[in-house]
C-alpha cells in the first residue's frame, strides 16, 4: 500500500520563510504517510524573479524538506526555483530521509517568460516507494504527452503513478482536470495533480482543484476549488495490477523513441 498527502493551499508570494513557517503548521496534521506532496514553487509562488527567489542546490529548503522528511519518516516532493553554476532552473525535489533527487521542469511556460528567465531540463526521473515506481512532473509539463509517456518492456512498466505539481490558474480549470484524466487513461498508471489555491503577485487566480484519478480516469479525491485542504488517500498496487492484466493496452502501444 501507498499512503500519500496531497497539499492544496495558498502561497505567499515570493516569501521562502513565512511559507515554511505555514507549512510547517500544516505538516503537524501529517502522520505515518509514505509520500507528501507540496505545489509547484511552494515557497514562492510562480514567479519570474529568479534572481530574487532562486536557492543554491543544496540551500535552506532543500534543508528544511530532509529535516521534515526525516522527522515524518516520509519522502517530499515539491518544486522550488533554484540557481546552479548561474543558471536558473525550476527543479523538483525529491527528498527522502537520507536521500534527494530531482527533476528539472522540461517545457517551460513562454507566455509567462518562464522559458526566458529559467533553463529547461532533458531528464526524466523516477523514483521509488514501497515497490512503486513514480514519475514526477510539474504544470506545463502536463500538455505535453510523449514527454510522460508509460511504456511496457520486458513485462515491466516505466512507471505506475504520475504526479504534477502546478500553480495552474483558475482560467483553465478544465484544461486541468481533462489532462490529468486523460494522462491516466492513456498511460494505465494513477496520476495525482496539486495545485494551489489564492491569488499571486501578478494578480493570477488559483482555485486548487487538486485531482486524483485511477488508471481508469476516475476521480479519487474530494478536493473542493478554492478550499485549502490535505487530502490523504491510500493506494493499493493489486488493484492496479489487476487492471493491467485484465487490460493489457500497453502492449499494443508502438516502440519507439524520441530525440528530445
Amino acid at each position: 500500500m501507498l499512503k500519500i498527502a496531497s497539499i492544496q493551499t495558498d502561497i505567499i508570494w515570493e516569501n521562502s520563510v513565512r511559507n515554511k513557517i505555514h507549512y510547517d503548521d500544516l505538516l503537524k496534521e501529517i502522520q505515518q504517510v509514505d509520500l507528501i506532496i507540496f505545489p509547484e514553487m511552494f515557497t514562492t509562488g510562480f514567479s519570474m524573479n529568479q534572481k530574487k527567489i532562486a536557492e543554491k542546490p543544496d540551500g535552506e529548503t532543500v534543508f528544511w524538506m530532509q529535516q521534515h522528511a526525516k522527522t515524518l519518516n516520509t519522502c517530499i516532493i515539491g518544486s522550488i526555483a533554484v540557481n546552479e553554476n548561474n543558471h536558473f532552473y525550476n527543479r523538483l525535489y525529491v527528498i527522502k530521509p537520507n536521500e534527494i533527487k530531482y527533476y528539472d521542469k522540461r517545457y517551460l511556460f513562454s507566455m509567462a517568460l518562464e522559458d526566458e528567465n529559467y533553463s529547461k531540463g532533458n531528464k526524466n526521473l523516477i523514483f521509488e516507494i514501497n515497490g512503486w515506481k513514480i514519475n514526477p512532473l510539474i504544470c506545463y509539463d502536463l500538455r505535453f504527452p510523449l514527454w510522460s509517456r508509460n511504456k511496457f518492456s520486458n513485462n515491466s512498466y516505466k512507471y505506475d503513478m504520475l504526479i504534477y505539481v502546478a500553480n495552474w490558474p483558475a482560467a483553465r480549470t478544465s484544461a486541468w482536470t481533462n489532462l490529468l484524466s486523460a494522462r491516466a487513461i492513456e498511460n494505465s498508471a494513477y496520476v495525482i495533480g496539486v495545485n494551489r489555491i489564492g491569488k499571486d503577485g501578478n494578480k493570477i487566480q488559483y482555485n486548487g482543484s487538486s485531482r486524483i484519478f485511477d488508471f481508469k480516469g476516475e476521480r479519487l479525491d474530494k478536493f473542493e476549488i478554492n478550499q485549502s485542504k490535505i487530502a490523504i488517500n491510500s493506494f493499493l498496487k493489486k488493484d492496479l495490477n489487476k487492471y493491467r492484466e485484465k487490460f493489457p493496452v500497453l502492449k499494443d502501444a508502438d516502440d519507439f523513441t524520441f530525440q528530445f
